[in-house]
């Protein structure tokens, strides 16, 4: 068995206001992310400007924060949230679906990228390597708020939780933490300057995480209001085999279409005479 930490969520209070772990974690996320676009866009020669940055950060920011509520309070705990409606609002509490938040940061970009008059997949494969590291930052927010654990084990692994002291569970948010997070991450690092079609990057991102995702849901605890599909699958396991199937099928578009357009155009036979 392995100790858990027991960290307060709440790492500062000031009055009535509580400075959490969680919210700082997100905090965090954004500041190295943006730090990591500056240095992506200058390999690249590409130099931003403040107003440009701003904006970009806001687009991240806002579809982030969205899609990823709206995701969670559909897929978990929808009882207590329909019988709370005003605890939607309160997210430095934690409770954030990643395919929810997947779903407003591409929208969001689209939009962006639609506004500054910048290719999609330009910004997108220059942005995405630095998606896995705000996952593991957000991982961290969720083991010390003691959420999202995994399944009940009798492993040598295994932790007990604060809000379920009686049974040893996986601690599921660090192998996400380091699956989805740190070797997703190194991988987009070090691939990010090899000569690629505009998309690989964006779709291998998707492919990956979705077989790192499928993986790790076999230890994550499925959440009180889902019923397991076919008795086994969460439905997050779900849209990760659905992520990794549509990514492996837009980097074989991409690479056909590529292999394509190299052929050589063909001249066409002059017509044959008839005597």
């Amino acid at each position: 068995m392995l100790p858990y930490p027991n960290i307060n969520p709440v790492l500062l209070t000031l009055g009535t206001l509580e400075i959490r772990w969680y919210g700082l974690m997100y905090i965090l996320a954004f500041t190295f992310g943006i730090l990591l676009i500056k240095k992506f866009f200058g390999e690249r020669k590409i130099y931003l400007s403040k107003d440009f940055l701003v904006n970009l950060l806001l687009a991240a920011l806002l579809g982030v924060l969205i899609g990823g509520r709206i995701g969670h309070v559909l897929t978990s705990y929808q009882s207590f949230y329909f019988a709370n409606p005003l605890e939607i609002f309160k997210v430095w509490k934690g409770g954030m679906a990643f395919f929810g938040g997947v779903i407003g940061f591409v929208t969001a970009f689209y939009i962006f990228s639609r506004i500054e008059k910048i290719s999609f997949y330009k910004i997108m494969d220059l942005i995405i390597p630095c998606v896995p590291l705000g996952i593991a930052f957000v991982r961290i927010g969720n083991f010390i708020n003691g959420e999202l654990y995994g399944k009940v084990t009798k492993s040598a692994i295994c932790m007990y939780f604060p809000d379920d002291p009686g049974r040893c569970r996986y601690p599921s948010q660090l192998l996400e933490f380091l699956l989805e997070g740190i070797v997703l991450f190194l991988i987009l690092f070090f691939l990010r300057k090899k000569k690629m079609e505009p998309g690989i990057l964006t779709w291998l991102f998707a492919t990956l995480y979705g077989i790192f995702r499928f993986i790790a849901e076999f230890f994550r605890e499925i959440a009180p209001d889902q019923t397991p599909i076919f008795g086994i699958f969460s439905l997050e396991q779900m849209l990760a085999a659905i992520m990794t199937i549509v990514g492996t099928g837009m980097i074989a578009f991409i690479l056909i279409r590529k292999s394509n357009s190299d052929l050589p155009s063909q001249t066409p036979l002059p017509p044959v005479s008839s005597h």
